[in-house]
């Protein structure tokens, strides 16, 4: 029987560690076959460029306006208050309906002035029969002394008499029209046209001249006016002459649609210096009550036409900094960071003052991956976007 030669141990160690260090060695060229390979890729122009939506700038002759969320005021507002205290006989309005100047609302209890009225009367009839006696006196006093019977002191306080009873009959006169007055004021009638707010007051109740609330709120509504504050940078514009004096407003609502249609009458005389804008109001019509007070609504200042205007869709032009920028696309098929001076606001586009030419690309969309330089790939218009340079739609609501 033969005898098998034993390996020894040392020799079988040696030829593990040769093992592993060969997988360690192709684990190793592999990772480095795979890092070349991505980084190859990576470099390449395909992976780098940004996907992008662009649009070219249009020029055309556009209207400049101004937008600005405002508050609906009634021209006059009016707290009814009696001017006498008294009774409330009788309501007569009803809430909510429309009176004119001259209207009766409340009725007082009138017993309480009458008699005032009566007294008066009554105060006036004795002093003018004392007057009249007092001038008779007078009359005889003159002869008496013409014939040296009496006195001239006598005459003189004849005269004296006379004067205080005729002044104290033009006293009562004012007590009577004093108390006609008191007597008219039980009658509370509406000082405006307006419409009527909430009862605030019932049948039975004694009233006051101090009472806080007051019997009813009239507001006229026709016309109305819009309350509204701009920047203090568009004050030169506001007041630049106008062919027609005034400038025109639109007023939109909630929705975006268009109301009503006024002029602007009113510019502060100072410049609010907490906020820095200027405060404005506008006047319209409102034959058909659409504006109604304490409403928000948005209006539009109309400024006139803007020739040649470089326009761009608003999602294009970015905040910067110090002022704002577009990326502009070049013939490379790279951006361009510029910086540019931006105008109005029209819809949804914008006016560039300065920075930009007409036909020249801006990215609209995928602005945030991008920086100057970048490689980009332009993405297809979706069908469903309206072409720039569309009609401008309404100001969303709050916008300014």
């Amino acid at each position: 029987m033969t005898e098998k030669t034993q390996q020894p141990q040392s020799t079988r160690i040696s030829s593990k560690r040769i093992a592993i260090s060969l997988i360690f060695l192709v684990a190793l060229l592999s990772a480095v076959a795979f890092w070349r390979l991505g980084a190859t890729t990576a470099a390449s122009p395909e992976a780098k460029s940004i996907a992008v939506t662009v649009k070219v700038a249009e020029q055309r002759t556009v209207s400049n306006s101004l937008s600005a969320l405002a508050t609906v005021q009634a021209v006059n507002t009016v707290v009814v208050h009696s001017r006498v205290d008294g009774l409330v006989e009788r309501v007569v309005f009803q809430e909510g309906n429309m009176v004119h100047r001259g209207d009766v609302l409340v009725e007082l209890d009138r017993r309480p002035f009458d008699v005032q009225v009566r007294a008066a009367r009554a105060q006036l009839k004795k002093d003018s029969a004392q007057r009249d006696n007092a001038r008779r006196d007078v009359t005889r006093y003159e002869f008496l002394v013409k014939t040296d019977s009496v006195a001239t002191q006598a005459l003189d306080t004849a005269r004296a008499q006379f004067a205080q009873l005729a002044a104290a009959v033009e006293a009562d006169q004012t007590q009577i029209d004093q108390a006609q007055l008191q007597l008219e004021y039980a009658t509370i009638r509406s000082p405006i046209n307006g419409r009527l707010g909430a009862r605030l007051v019932d049948a039975g109740n004694v009233i006051h001249i101090s009472d806080a609330n007051g019997l009813v709120v009239v507001s006229q509504l026709r016309p109305a006016v819009v309350s509204f504050a701009l920047p203090q940078v568009h004050l030169s514009a506001l007041r630049e002459p106008h062919k027609d004096q005034r400038r025109r407003v639109e007023a939109f609502d909630t929705s975006g649609k268009a109301i009503a249609n006024g002029d602007l009458t009113f510019i502060d005389s100072q410049i609010d210096a907490a906020t820095g804008t200027i405060r404005c109001k506008a006047t319209f019509p409102n034959d058909d009550e659409a504006l109604w007070p304490g409403a928000f609504v948005n209006v539009r200042i109309v400024l006139g036409d803007i020739p040649d205007a470089i326009l761009v869709p608003s999602a294009a032009v970015q905040a910067g900094a110090q002022q704002p920028y577009l990326y502009i696309v070049t013939a490379k098929s790279t951006v361009e960071m510029r910086n540019v001076v931006a105008g109005s606001t029209i819809g949804d586009q914008t006016v560039i003052v300065s920075g930009l030419r007409a036909g020249e690309r801006v990215v609209t969309e995928g602005q945030f991956q991008l920086e100057n330089g970048a490689s980009i790939t332009v993405r297809p218009l979706a069908l469903d976007k309206p072409p720039l340079g569309s009609a401008p739609s309404a100001p969303p609501f709050g916008a300014s």
